[in-house]
């Protein structure tokens, strides 16, 4: 495993939990960003669908410059090039995005590619580390079948889950889970999250 792809793995793999924050403004994103630092959420993703994304990515960089922020929802070399020029410490696409592989190659950013279908995930998981989206889908079933073809593999499902489905998803197999609504109005983020991590740890 790769020097970068180790560490990006090794920080999910503590974390457990990938916020993938979609904010209406870059004010709304900055805040959403203290908030999950201030719980203890070591890597961070903004998205695309924010307003003026690069912007808010480079602010929350200069703000926070202990934790990794990366950028989801890339699915254009354009955006992909942009969020690297921004500062972004990794990217993500919802489904296969050839473009954005190749960048990210070429730029020496890992990229948690996305895919829904075996074919999808396991061939991103032989790059690095998968995101399966929509997870909700097919569940964390989904998850345990196709980590039996590859039980090497490294993904990240992310879409419909909430923060009670964590355990479930990491008993699953899951290196971390990404989740996007809910997060932060869970009254006491850091509690929960704590609550995660060291239930985890405990698991057999």
């Amino acid at each position: 495993m790769r020097d970068q792809l180790r560490a990006l793995d090794e920080r999910l793999s503590r974390a457990k939990v990938l916020p993938v924050l979609r904010a209406p403004s870059v004010r709304a994103a900055l805040a959403q960003v203290r908030l999950c630092a201030e719980a203890g959420l070591d890597v961070i993703e903004l998205t695309t669908s924010t307003p003026d994304w690069p912007a808010a990515l480079a602010e929350a960089r200069a703000n926070h410059p202990e934790r990794l922020i990366g950028v989801g929802t890339v699915l254009t070399k354009a955006d992909a090039e942009r969020a690297i020029d921004h500062g972004a410490g990794f990217l993500v696409s919802p489904c296969p995005a050839a473009p954005v592989r190749r960048v990210a190659k070429q730029r020496g950013t890992e990229f948690l590619e996305g895919g829904m279908t075996v074919r999808e995930v396991l061939s991103a998981s032989n790059r690095g580390i998968a995101k399966l989206f929509p997870a909700h889908v097919g569940g964390p079933q989904f998850l345990r079948s196709v980590l039996a073809l590859r039980p090497g593999a490294r993904i990240v499902p992310t879409g419909g889950i909430s923060l009670a489905d964590v355990p479930e998803w990491l008993r699953a197999g899951a290196v971390a889970v990404g989740i996007g609504g809910g997060l932060l109005s869970e009254p006491d983020l850091r509690a929960a999250i704590s609550d995660i991590q060291q239930d985890s740890l405990t698991e057999p």
